[in-house]
């Protein structure tokens, strides 16, 4: 059987490494190749960013009308929901996430680029009245060449986040999937040149972090660095980024608090507690990882929480009654087990889950109680579906358990009181607080996070303050040459 071949995009055309080089892409869920990904050089990355050097200092993009841009890019947002079923297919194919999952995320990656699309071209800057006789206003132009990482988590999804806003402000983007995670990304490349950007505007590199990531990141031609990844890569990315002083924006790892006070409802908190946990096998860094419940209900919430889990359907993700697999790769399945040996030695148990015992790379819907707080399932992302509950009697005691983190993307709570609701989101050291709810995103609000779980936010207005340059134009309306009469 003919493996497929996704090259990079670079210059308005698909093309090999300049080595000729590729590397072996996975199907996590029949553990065989598939496919086969140009294997991007230092040289590469240095061929990708001059070429979207050359766009945005010689292109037409940059010199667009917003309308215009709009356009094209809601063409390409067609071409995307054309593709749907292709696209949802090699995030599936590529990643393991269930396939209605997978066009989901396909949805959610079109409405990135329209909503950009629109909020570009609709956006006002602002007047400052001045007593001097002088008019004062702001404008927001484009930055140059924006050099974007994305993770294996949801390959389309995180990529369109990063690259919509980019290019819809008037930048020329690189972006450089994961290596585990190449294809959607690279047929969405695919798709701007159907959809008639002009060459360079949206170049896509194949390849490792190094070479390829760190030679993006450290070239003094690329003006902004957005990456999400893990807090330690992230770390690595903003130095290098630092060596030419271009801004970066982070969104890193994380350990959501989910804290479910014993007024809440326990149908709703059981039901977002599992897809805050198992969804996408546990694979999102907004995941409801520590568990905490009230004393009141714990008993009760337990139980239903591990029957929920237990009932998930576990197998393969093409098939439709499926709401659950595999990880997205060996190496990250043999991580996420090496967290569930020695449980019982720390003093806790492991209430249902643990490692698939047939071979596959699955780590079934674990949940584990009676650890303290100091271990490691505790403190550490594990990034899988591996849930830590706590127990807690006030809620103080809740903040303080959910804010002991040195994460801080996101939280979650479960109440019925509103001012409990609005007291608690107020204290949480978190980018996001879902009340009653999870994984809800309005694209004009911040996302990002504080501590190890990154650095600025993006959304909305976040997102024009990043990837534009904001400048104040000043000018004279009252002259008066002094000494004239």
């Amino acid at each position: 059987m003919s493996t497929q071949f996704f090259g990079h995009v670079i210059g308005g055309e698909e093309v090999e490494s300049l080595d000729g080089k590729r590397f072996d892409v996975y199907n996590p869920w029949t553990q065989e190749v598939f496919a086969q990904a140009a294997e991007g050089s230092a040289e590469d990355a240095e061929r990708a960013v001059a070429s979207a050097r050359k766009a945005f200092d010689e292109g037409p993009w940059p010199r667009m009308t917003r309308p215009e841009r709009a356009t094209a890019i809601h063409r390409l947002a067609d071409l995307m929901e054309e593709r749907i079923e292709e696209l949802a297919t090699l995030d599936t194919t590529n990643m393991g996430k269930p396939y209605a999952q997978a066009k989901h995320d396909v949805g959610r990656s079109v409405a990135n680029f329209r909503f950009f699309a629109d909020h570009q071209r609709d956006h006002t800057g602002e007047v400052y009245p001045m007593p001097s006789g002088h008019h004062t206003y702001s404008e927001f132009g484009p930055v140059g060449v924006v050099g974007a990482i994305s993770p294996w988590n949801f390959p389309l999804m995180m990529a369109s986040w990063k690259i919509a806003p980019a290019i819809a402000w008037g930048n020329t983007c690189i972006i450089k999937p994961s290596e585990d995670t190449p294809a959607s990304v690279t047929l969405l490349g695919r798709l701007a040149l159907e959809a008639g950007f002009p060459p360079g505007v949206l170049n896509v590199l194949n390849g490792h972090g190094a070479p390829a990531g760190s030679t993006l990141t450290a070239d003094d031609r690329v003006d902004r660095v957005t990456f999400t990844g893990s807090s330690t890569t992230g770390k690595t990315v903003m130095a290098s980024a630092a060596s030419h002083l271009a801004p970066v924006s982070l969104e890193l790892g994380g350990k959501g608090a989910n804290i479910v006070f014993d007024d809440a409802d326990i149908d709703n908190a059981v039901h977002w507690a599992v897809e805050a946990i198992f969804r996408n096998s546990g694979q999102i860094c907004l995941a409801g990882s520590r568990l905490f419940v009230q004393d009141g209900i714990y008993d009760e919430f337990m139980e239903r929480f591990k029957a929920a889990a237990e009932a998930l359907t576990i197998g393969d993700p093409f098939d439709p009654e499926v709401t659950f697999s595999v990880l997205s790769s060996k190496k990250h399945f043999d991580k996420v087990s090496s967290y569930l040996e020695g449980i019982e030695e720390q003093g806790g148990t492991v209430l249902t889950g643990g490692p698939d015992e047939e071979g596959r790379w699955l780590v079934k819907p674990t949940i584990l109680t009676g650890l303290p707080l100091d271990s490691p399932q505790y403190r550490d992302e594990i990034f899988g579906p591996v849930c830590v509950v706590n127990r807690f009697e006030t809620e103080a005691e809740a903040v303080h358990l959910a804010n002991d983190t040195r994460y801080g993307l996101n939280a979650m709570l479960f109440t019925e009181n509103l001012s409990r609701a609005h007291r608690v989101s107020s204290n949480l050291r978190a980018g996001t607080v879902w009340v009653n709810c999870f994984f809800i995103r309005d694209l004009r609000t911040p996302f990002g996070g504080v501590g190890d779980s990154g650095v600025g936010r993006e959304g909305g207005d976040f997102s024009r303050e990043f990837f534009t340059e904001p400048k104040a134009v000043v000018m004279q309306i009252d002259r008066e040459v002094p000494g004239a009469k």
